[in-house]
């Protein structure tokens, strides 16, 4: 299993009272490491930025796009330079520049959802019993992906599903640094007041949606989570397991997030 996954809750505050969630779904690939990586530090990362920009981010949305990407950005040079000291320790070069991971981050506040993607997984918010896609998969088909990898000197080719450079079946990553420019860092960001009838964000890897649609997967979830005794815990597990069985071949990481105070933690 090369996927982690990070819940924070009151990562961070604007300094105006208002605290914030962090949750997030990462996709590793040709290792763990930087899935791993991610996880231990994204969402610092991210409270540092929201504390530097704070007085521009009290007005909720004003600054959230720029604190994702540029936290996005640190991330991935972080990595980058991990990975020329593991090379000097002694590892095979360039073993470690074929390491990567797609992520997808969810900052959750009272009154607003951040949402910033980098790769193939998916937001999918359950808002008055529809999904409501949050996030856009970056798959290397997508005919705007394709063209930024093909302005970047890069190839899309067809091995088993599009892959960029013939290897990566996302467009977007953190790490890769063999693929880049061509595969790039920055994630999507979606910005969303939070209304009464959302009910709960669902996050997952893109193990889950090749073979559930959006819409499946919030009827799952609503069932289980009007079922007595069930948590956010088990319907992710049974989305996972129902992934499975329908043969999804690759890994499957999900997160369900409650939003809506009615429905049973």
């Amino acid at each position: 299993m090369e996927d982690a996954v990070k819940v924070q809750l009151a990562f961070t505050g604007t300094g105006h009272g208002k605290t914030y969630d962090f949750y997030a779904v990462y996709n590793g690939h040709g290792g763990c490491q930087i899935a791993l990586e991610c996880r231990e530090r994204m969402h610092l990362i991210v409270a540092e930025e929201v504390a530097r920009r704070w007085p521009m981010i009290g007005s909720e949305s004003g600054c959230w796009e720029d604190t994702m990407v540029e936290s996005f950005k640190r991330l991935d040079s972080e990595v980058a330079a991990d990975q020329e000291l593991t090379m000097d320790d002694g590892v095979e070069p360039g073993w470690s520049k074929t390491i990567g991971s797609t992520a997808l981050v969810a900052v959750v506040g009272e009154k607003m959802i951040i949402v910033a993607n980098c790769g193939a997984s998916r937001a999918v918010l359950c808002r008055g019993g529809s999904a409501v896609t949050i996030s856009s998969d970056h798959k290397p088909n997508r005919p705007e992906e394709m063209q930024k990898i093909e302005e970047a000197g890069g190839k899309v080719m067809e091995s088993d599903g599009y892959r960029a450079g013939g290897v990566l079946t996302a467009s977007r990553s953190i790490g890769d640094h063999n693929l880049k420019p061509c595969v790039i860092r920055e994630p999507e960001v979606s910005i969303m007041e939070r209304l009464e009838e959302d009910e709960f964000l669902i996050l997952a890897s893109d193990g889950l949606w090749d073979v559930i649609s959006d819409e499946m997967a919030c009827m799952i979830v609503r069932n289980s989570l009007s079922s007595v005794g069930l948590t956010v815990d088990d319907a992710a597990s049974l989305l996972t397991r129902m992934a499975i069985s329908r043969g999804s071949r690759d890994n499957i990481s999900v997160l369900v997030v409650q939003l809506s105070a009615q429905m049973r933690m």
